[in-house]
């Protein structure tokens, strides 16, 4: 009976302690992302703002990918109305509902790594523009997996998209 307990007990620890060490381990295919693509204003396809919003944000669809993790990645640009120009290369997971900023662009013309990119919900305020990215065309009918890179594109540019979620 005792060695029955010692067995059970020591089989519980080596579960919990494989269970914690995948709980504590990220992973990597959804914590890297691959470098910044190259973008362009020139093929920008608007998203849709509310009216009170004075910034303009397009998403380059020749940057959209979609990764074995299932995150679309994307630089969106955003045009103040002085004409200042500023990207960022960010990530949308669909299933989760939220996106991470991986790098910023500036006006002067360079790309600067965020120190610790991390997932934060698209709710949030600051993240407006991923929101509307989401509901018109990153994640389609609110699926937890994204739809290909050619229906994202077709979606956005359909002036009668549906609003998801």
């Amino acid at each position: 009976m005792k060695t029955n307990r010692l067995y059970c007990l020591g089989l519980l620890l080596l579960t919990l302690g494989s269970w914690a060490q995948s709980v504590a381990t990220p992973d990597p295919a959804a914590t890297d992302a691959p470098p910044v693509p190259a973008f362009s204003k020139d093929h920008l396809i608007p998203l849709e703002m509310p009216r009170y919003v004075s910034l303009r944000f397009g998403i380059d669809p020749l940057t959209l990918s979609i990764g074995p993790d299932g995150v679309v990645r994307y630089v969106v640009v955003v045009v103040n109305p002085s004409g200042t120009l500023n990207a960022m290369y960010e990530g949308i997971r669909c299933q989760s509902w939220e996106f991470k900023t991986y790098a910023r662009y500036s006006a002067n013309g360079q790309w600067s790594s965020v120190s610790n990119p991390e997932w934060r919900a698209l709710n949030e305020q600051p993240s407006r523009h991923a929101r509307e990215f989401a509901r018109q065309g990153a994640c389609q009918n609110g699926s937890e997996s994204p739809a290909s890179v050619a229906v994202i594109v077709n979606t956005l540019k359909n002036p009668n998209r549906n609003w998801q979620q």
